[in-house]
């Protein structure tokens, strides 16, 4: 990862910290106040990032690989099928696994 890459991507999430809009402009004022410089096509491209991806999702996503991405971005795609989606992950999570007999319950073992 190079230098400008790394800077516009603290800048990014310093100005998503701060509920500020991501724009080229305001990266690049943060990378310059903190004397780096950075070629011009760096915070450009970032704010296009910002403008097409949650900044949230991005974080969320980071160690999951491309397939959960997509996964997670096809129910939001739907119109209202949102809600839906979080519950299902809940429901899930209530659910509780049967619990693996053990030989001994069994009555015999392997080594009878």
């Amino acid at each position: 990862m190079s230098i400008g890459e790394l800077a516009c991507t603290y800048a990014a999430l310093i100005l998503h910290d701060d509920g500020i809009a991501v724009t080229a402009e305001k990266i690049a004022a943060l990378v310059k106040a903190a004397n780096l410089t950075v070629e011009s096509y760096w915070p450009s491209l970032f704010a296009k990032l910002c403008e097409k991806r949650s900044i949230e999702d991005l974080i969320v996503n980071v160690g999951s690989g491309g397939g959960a991405a997509v996964a997670v971005a096809a129910p939001a795609g739907g119109g209202g099928g949102g809600a839906p989606a979080t519950a299902a992950p809940a429901a899930e999570e209530k659910k509780e696994e049967p619990k693996e007999e053990s030989d001994d319950d069994m009555g015999f073992s392997l080594f009878d």
